[in-house]
């Protein structure tokens, strides 16, 4: 080959060189994985530099930005038009510090809850309290009641600092509950500051900061606590996950090596700070690299692209169904007139995918898996229609490096539990394309090095490590996930285990149902879920759809104690979704049940919830009451189901 290549001429040789350097390139990701080899190995490194130097507080990162010539003048943080410098925002740190020191009474290792919006505040708060050697619970702000007292007393906090905004949140028997002297486990009332703006103006306005000595930050590993941030407590209440020095500076410094990001770059997010997609991946991924995080108060439609436009981000951050949700507005011609060059999160579905990059010309996605208590994380950086729609690629030399760092093995969703070989014990893992929960390798030696869980909660963080999975003595953590890979190297999500379920002896994947659904013409949002069915084994499929006509009024029943009744849908529409179903699912799949709503249940990132719409099934008198509109499968058609109809089916008299 050598001799024949020789042999040819310059502009001959060069061309077959590149093709065939091209071919090797497409054919085992090579590009792709050296992208991910450096961004590993330069985290890495500078991981293992913070811990030489005994400096793995984030709040060193601030530090030496805002004490840099070159780079305490950038910006650090844009909200709501108000910029602040990485030295101005330092010296906002400081007094925030001195606050909480001398008024608050806040010391070395103590927990302190933070129950804010989006703002200036709570990020110089989290700061403020990185410097005192203390750690943030970041309480999600929409919490109340209940959940909002147990996530409270989970993270043991004797102080919670609230934003006046959400204090409406704090009813009187909740307040009643937090001054309780026996509310803490361990003895003791939780104080509550709403930290109201004449305080704030007071601290900032203070001549001198508090930067407390090294000494009391010294000694932190890579396992130590930085923050608690809480799972969204969709299966139950809130638990507060150990977020890990190595978890904040890993994750921020691999993304923002991954996406990448510049000290040019001006990224934005709207997505809650409670949330690690925030807090970590977009406030960290900023400050890793010196950049700018122009942050939104909360997400919403009217206003996401005058805001990204304004700041003049070059990022998007997005989770959950934050893009379906954009291109639900009106086409303009200002939606290609923006600097945005990379938009990134997780939960993007691939119906939507190609349809938000093609009208907001975007050049690049960046979608990622992670979760918030776990070890891993991978991304798909996509340019064109190969990986679309998936959630990790690696090509050859990944894989082999990296064999060993997580599985993929069967799973039994009637025992709910991995699937294990008879005459080993072991996990089986599953071939190309075959569906499996996703596991992620451990320290067996020491668990705590590379999975810290639950704060105080031993019983659910045993729950999530899995042990003699691959050999005898190996520990892996479950991400409760199922996902497949291809030949290609690319990952794709599958379904939550909880989400998925089984009909006529088969599993549905609630994730691959909504997809088709959601290509149906007219159909704005579908949101897939199992419901019980009397008299028959296992759960029906039941599609809670949006139709675009209706979704400008899909916030204005959600209070309302006797909502209108959804207008019934189009004969068309019952048609189309139908023939959509049925030409693109294997009929088990074809959802029974349709269910006709004005708004979805959704966490505070933009993911939809399913436990209320499975706990009321088909009940037609629960459904009535919301104003939503059922109908199910009859004939080959979508027609009405009513209350006669349940009770065909509880008397045995429907053959389904």
């Amino acid at each position: 080959m050598a001799g024949l290549l020789g042999s040819l001429s310059l502009p001959i040789a060069l061309p077959l060189a590149t093709a065939s350097l091209a071919y090797l390139n497409g054919k085992y990701g090579l590009t792709a994985d050296f992208h991910v080899l450096s961004a590993l190995i330069s985290s890495g490194i500078r991981m293992r530099l913070r811990l030489r130097r005994d400096r793995m507080s984030m709040f060193y990162d601030l530090e030496d930005r805002a004490n840099n010539k070159k780079e305490a003048d950038h910006p650090f943080l844009v909200f709501s038009g108000k910029t602040w410098t990485y030295k101005e925002s330092y010296m906002c740190v400081l007094r925030y510090a001195r606050w909480l020191k001398e008024d608050m009474g806040v010391k070395k290792d103590d927990i302190v809850a933070l129950d804010f919006t989006n703002g200036d505040t709570m990020i110089f708060l989290m700061f403020a309290l990185w410097n005192l050697g203390a750690r943030p619970a970041l309480i999600n702000y929409n919490l109340t009641g209940i959940p909002l007292l147990h996530s409270v007393k989970a993270s043991t906090a004797r102080l919670i600092i609230v934003d006046p905004e959400v204090q409406e949140k704090l009813t009187e028997e909740v307040r009643q509950n937090f001054s309780n002297e026996s509310f803490r486990d361990d003895g003791g009332s939780v104080k509550v500051v709403i930290l109201d703006r004449a305080t704030e103006d007071q601290i900032l306005s203070s001549a001198e900061g508090w930067r407390d000595p090294d000494e009391v930050r010294a000694g932190a590993t890579q396992a130590d606590m930085a923050m608690l941030i809480y799972t969204s407590g969709t299966t139950g209440l809130p638990k507060p996950a150990v977020v890990s020095w190595h978890k904040i500076g890993m994750g921020s410094l691999f993304t923002a090596s991954m996406l990448p990001a510049y000290k040019t770059d001006i990224i934005y997010t709207c997505m809650p700070l409670y949330h690690s997609s925030a807090s970590v991946m977009a406030m960290g991924a900023a400050l890793q690299t010196g950049a700018t995080l122009s942050l939104g108060k909360r997400f919403s439609v009217r206003t996401f692209w005058s805001e990204v436009q304004s700041s003049k981000a070059t990022m998007v951050q997005y989770v959950g169904e934050t893009l379906r949700y954009l291109l639900s507005a009106p086409e303009l011609p200002t939606d290609t007139e923006h600097n945005v060059r990379l938009v990134y999160g997780n939960g993007l579905r691939p119906d939507v995918w190609p349809v938000f990059q093609k009208r907001f010309a975007i050049p690049m996605v960046c979608e990622f898996y992670a979760a918030t208590e776990g070890p891993g994380l991978m991304m798909n950086r996509s340019k064109n229609d190969f990986a679309r729609g998936a959630v990790g690629r690696s090509g050859l030399i990944i894989r082999k490096l990296m064999a060993g760092g997580s599985t993929t093995v069967k799973f039994d969703h009637e025992t709910n539990s991995a699937i294990r070989d008879a005459k080993t014990g072991f996990c089986i893992p599953v071939d190309e394309n075959e569906p499996g929960e996703l596991l992620y390798r451990l320290d067996e030696k020491d668990i705590k090095s590379t999975f810290q869980g639950y704060f105080g909660n031993k019983e659910a963080t045993s729950k999530k490590i899995l042990r003699d999975v691959l050999v005898k003595g190996d520990a892996y953590f479950s991400t409760g996930d199922l996902l497949r890979r291809d030949s290609e190297g690319r990952v794709w999500f599958v379904d939550r285990i909880g989400d998925t379920f089984r009909w006529r002896s088969e599993n549905v994947s609630t994730a691959e149902v909504g997809e088709v659904v959601g290509l149906t013409p007219g159909v704005a949002e579908a949101n897939i879920y199992g419901v019980l069915v009397p008299k028959h084994d296992g759960r029906a499929g039941c599609a809670a759809i949006i139709l675009k006509d209706q979704e400008s009024t899909a916030t204005l029943t959600t209070s309302s104690s006797s909502p209108s009744p959804v207008p019934v849908p189009p004969e068309s529409i019952l048609t189309a979704i139908a023939s959509q179903a049925s030409k693109n699912l294997p009929k088990y799949a074809v959802p029974l049940f349709l269910r006709f709503t004005r708004a979805m249940d959704l966490t505070g990132t933009n993911k939809q919830q399913k436990a209320t719409l499975r706990e009321q099934g088909i009940q037609v008198d629960q459904i009535a009451k919301t104003g939503d509109r059922m109908y199910w499968m009859k004939d080959g058609r979508y027609v009405p189901f009513e209350e006669s109809d349940l009770k065909m089916i509880e008397s045995g008299g429907a053959k389904l």
